[in-house]
């Protein structure tokens, strides 16, 4: 049977701004992500999507955008947070090599990108291969959707231009243990003060 997921990224934080690496850190919503994630929900609203089952990262930046967008019931996951920076946590982003960064934060106690994927991806596979798992939320961060598009690109004929926005959402069909990315939905913000 086929099945739909919705993956998408957190509103905008603190740390966003600032141009601050936060992986398995921490920072609260700003003001402009919590109207992120206000779009986010009329989106879903006026697409008339509802949810079996909604699921977020540990992280509060991940639960506080769900919350925003939906007052259903949720489960939290630790198999959906960040990719782990390792002491690079709270560093500026200008750190960073060009991606892909492959093992480069290992060096710092981090995680390599191999393993990273391989905790995303069998966290996200075991929760769909669930019963009653027909529509999904998934309330994640930017590198996990980068490494879901990275993961299912070769299966997809959707054009990614390497970025994935704050509230962007991802729709994956699962079906026969495959997931296919059908859309990238980035909303519209022009009502927010950027």
């Amino acid at each position: 049977m086929k099945k739909t997921l919705y993956f998408m990224r957190h509103g905008q934080t603190l740390f966003n701004v600032l141009h601050l690496k936060q992986g398995w850190s921490d920072s609260p919503l700003t003001d402009l992500g919590k109207a992120q994630a206000r779009i986010a929900k009329r989106y879903f609203q006026h697409a008339k999507i509802s949810f079996d089952h909604c699921y977020a990262s540990t992280s509060e930046r991940a639960s506080d955008t769900l919350e925003i967008i939906t007052d259903e019931a949720y489960t939290r996951i630790r198999g959906l947070k960040e990719w782990n920076f390792g002491r690079l946590e709270g560093s500026n982003d200008v750190v960073d090599p060009k991606p892909p960064y492959g093992d480069f934060f290992v060096q710092y106690g981090g995680e390599a990108e191999v393993d990273f994927r391989q905790r995303l991806l069998s966290t996200i596979t075991e929760i769909m291969e669930q019963d009653d798992h027909e529509s999904v939320l998934m309330v994640s961060h930017g590198a996990a959707c980068a490494q879901m598009i990275r993961a299912h690109a070769s299966r997809s004929n959707i054009k990614w231009k390497g970025l994935v926005s704050n509230c962007a959402v991802l729709k994956f069909s699962y079906e026969d243990h495959s997931f296919i990315l059908e859309e990238i939905i980035e909303h519209d913000f022009s009502e927010l003060d950027l």
